[in-house]
Parts: structure tokens; sequence; C-alpha cells
């Protein structure tokens, strides 16, 4: 199955935070492409450091559910601890789209429920499938055409 996730740090040494998840994520399956890291600011509880994100596609055999316990339990190696929503993170990696159906449960939601309204995720989205259409036949660029999130979002790096 193929899944785009999210990846964002904003604790510690943030590309090296990013790196180990992406290794860690490969050996769960295979990455097709990841975009350029990206720091951009907090959204929510702004008063914290800036992150650093990247959004990549990922194939693996794992069902979403078994994916995310996957994730959590990564996330929770790498040091993240769960106090504060959109609290300041070593790790955060997000199920963002899949290939599959359409799935709403209180462990998880995919398409994730945010994900058209965040620069931090359409920047790096816009990067590696431009040309994406959402489930409801809305195109990428027009959902970055229409975004209302003013967050700032720059280009830091090419590749990790």
């Amino acid at each position: 199955m193929r899944y785009y996730l999210s990846l964002g740090s904003n604790l510690g040494q943030r590309r090296r935070n990013l790196r180990l998840a992406l290794d860690e994520l490969a050996e769960m399956g295979r990455w097709i492409t990841y975009s350029a890291v990206y720091e951009t600011e907090p959204v929510g509880f702004t008063d914290q450091p800036p992150f650093l994100n990247m959004l990549g596609l990922f194939d693996t055999d794992l069902r979403p559910f078994r994916l995310l316990r996957k994730i959590k339990s990564l996330e929770t190696r790498l040091g993240r601890r769960y106090t504060r929503r959109y609290g300041p993170r070593p790790i955060d990696i997000d199920i963002i789209e899949y290939e599959g159906e359409v799935i709403r449960s209180g462990l998880l939601n995919i398409p994730h429920l945010e994900w058209q309204k965040r620069n931090f995720v359409l920047h790096p989205f816009k990067e590696i499938k431009a040309d994406f259409v959402t489930r409801e036949g809305r195109p990428l660029k027009r959902l970055l055409e229409q975004c209302e999130d003013r967050s700032w979002v720059k280009l830091v790096s090419e590749r990790l």
C-alpha cells in the first residue's frame, strides 16, 4: 500500500530526528520519494521552536492501523512524549493519505482531517506530487491558492 507520510521535528537535533525516522520507516517498507526539508512556523501552540518538516510517498505491506501502531512506537523510541496538543516534539509522523478507503475512527483518520489546511504539509506535498487531486476532486494547486494558513514555510535543504 502507498501512503503519504508527513514528518516533523522541532526539538533536539531536528535533521537527525528526521533522518532516523526515515531510516526506521524504511525497515517497514520503502520510500518511493520524499520532499526536501522545510523550516516551518509552529501551528496551534506557537510558543515553541520552529519545525523542520517534509513529506514522503511510502510503500509498505502494512495495513493502516498496523502502520499507525508502528509509527507511534517509533515516535516513542525517538523521544516523543505526549504532553500537550500541538506542543514541541522531537518527531511527529502523520499518515496524510493512502490508496485505500476512507478511515474515520477515534484512533486514525485517513485522509488526515487537517492536512488541506496546513502550509507545512501542502508545500512539500506540491514538491513530490504537484498534480495530486483529493478524493473530493480538488487539485493540490487550488488547495495551496485557497489555504488560509498564513504561517511561514522556508525551504532549507534539498535532501537529508
